[in-house]
Formats: structure tokens, sequence, C-alpha cells
């Protein structure tokens, strides 16, 4: 099967990162598995990610354009599936009204399967200036009695970023997110820990860190590929696809979301997004 990765990260802004998702993907999908890494369109942002834009609302969900217009391309080149590779998956639900095959992002997985793990779940990140963005995000999904809460990781992208890049790095950028997990974890009464970050994830996945203070942390960029590589199983034995009732499920003519595109001069965009 093929599988798009998609990222908010303009990967090649970031080889290390990059690289490093390479590698912890190949390790945990199948050998029969092809995986493509995306990332957003050059000059997405103008500064270096996060930046600015993920603090304010409008601009947040404006990139979601760029999501939108990948997974109609992912759908067109072909793929078995398409991972959003970033927490807060945006346009996930839109995106899946729009194609036949399953889409999966990381927060949507992580967030329901962490139920699985234990009883509470807290998230740690590093991208403070959405702080107010996830609990509506977790109750929208129903989850909010099972959600302890948010804590700072007490490390910062670019920390994160030159960790993943310099293994002399790591280890002091670990040692940091766990110092402030297992506060968490004695504090909030945590069982399962979600890394609020694809980046933070991958370097504590990649060091081997599963566990922090007892709690168990998920490996969301493992948990997303398995659960897109069941999903296309299940689509191919079973049938079974993404609800296509009511409002929130049921795809639009696509002719019209065709001509909807070329007016707001969207059309293009798909052909924008850089793959490996």
């Amino acid at each position: 099967m093929r599988i798009w990765h998609q990222s908010m990260t303009v990967l090649g802004d970031l080889p290390a990162y990059a690289a490093a998702l390479r590698t912890r993907i190949d390790t945990v999908t199948r050998p029969d598995t092809e995986v493509v890494l995306h990332g957003f369109a050059p000059g997405t942002f103008n500064a270096n990610y996060p930046g600015p834009d993920i603090a304010t609302s409008y601009l947040y969900w404006l990139h979601g354009n760029q999501w939108i217009a990948a997974g109609l391309e992912a759908e067109r080149q072909g793929f078995d599936a398409m991972v959003l590779a970033s927490l807060p998956g945006p346009m996930l639900r839109e995106i899946r009204t729009l194609v036949d095959i399953p889409v999966v992002g990381y927060g949507d997985t992580a967030f329901r399967l962490a139920g699985l793990y234990g009883r509470r779940f807290g998230l740690v990140f590093f991208n403070t200036e959405r702080e107010e963005f996830w609990p509506d995000y977790i109750r929208a999904m129903g989850l909010s009695e099972a959600f302890a809460g948010i804590r700072a990781a007490g490390v910062s992208f670019q920390e994160v970023a030159a960790a993943l890049g310099d293994p002399a790095l790591r280890g002091d950028v670990i040692a940091r997110v766990k110092q402030t997990v297992e506060r968490m974890v004695r504090e909030l009464n945590v069982d399962v820990l979600v890394p609020g970050e694809m980046p933070l994830n991958l370097l504590l996945a990649s060091e081997g860190v599963s566990s922090i203070g007892g709690a168990t942390v998920i490996d969301g960029l493992a948990l997303t590929f398995k659960t897109a590589e069941m999903m296309v199983d299940l689509k191919r034995g079973s049938g079974m696809m993404q609800s296509r009732r009511g409002w929130f499920h049921g795809a639009p003519d696509r002719a019209r979301v065709a001509e909807a595109l070329e007016f707001y001069g969207l059309d293009k965009l798909g052909t924008k997004i850089p793959g490996e």
C-alpha cells in the first residue's frame, strides 16, 4: 500500500526532522508499505515554524486549505491512505468527506486510543500559543472526562529540532521533558501521556522513551501509520469506510468542489505541496 504523509512543517527547511521521520516510519511500517513524506509548500511561513501563524485562529485555519489540497492530491495520485502528522489534524473531518481513502490524524487517533492504555490522559507540548485550543478540541471529541490536562514541555521547538539533528543534545532535552512529565503524572494523576507535537513525539520514540513516571507515552507516529495500514486492510477486506451520513460526514458534489476551489484560486494548491 502507499500512504501519503503530510506535515505542517516545510520539510525542506528541517532536514534533520525529515531524516528522523523517514527512519522512524520505515521502522514501524510493514515492508510492503510505501510512505511518501510531504510538507507544506515552501514559503508558507514567514518565520521559522511554528512562527506566529498558529497563535491566532484565523491564520491557523487558513493554512487548513493546504491539508484539503493535500488530501485531494493524495487520492488523485492513487495513494491508499493519508496520515495527517500533526496533533490537531486541521480539516481532518472535512478531508474525509472529500476523498474515498482512509484519512488518519495524529491527535484524533492518539486521544481516542489513549483509553486502551489507561484511564486518564494528559498532553505535554511546546506550542503554548495554542493552549486554549485543546480543551475545546477534546470536548468536541467527547473525551473531556478522560482528559487530565495540559503542561508546557519545558523545551522549545528549536531545541527539539536541534536534538533530532544532534544526538549529543538529546539527553538534556529529554531529561527536561521527563522532569515536566513526572511532575504532571503526580499532580494530575495521568496514566497516558500524549506528546503534543510530532517532533517531540519523534524525539521520545527514537530514544525508546515509552514510559515516564509509570505513565505510558503514546508513540503517535507508530500509532497513526499502523492505524492507516489497518484501515486500508479493513477497506480492502471488509469494505469499511467513513460514514457518508449527515451534515458532518456527507460527501459534497465533486464537480461543485472543483468549481469552488477554482473560484477561490485554490485549484492548483495541491501541486505546490512538495513530496520526496
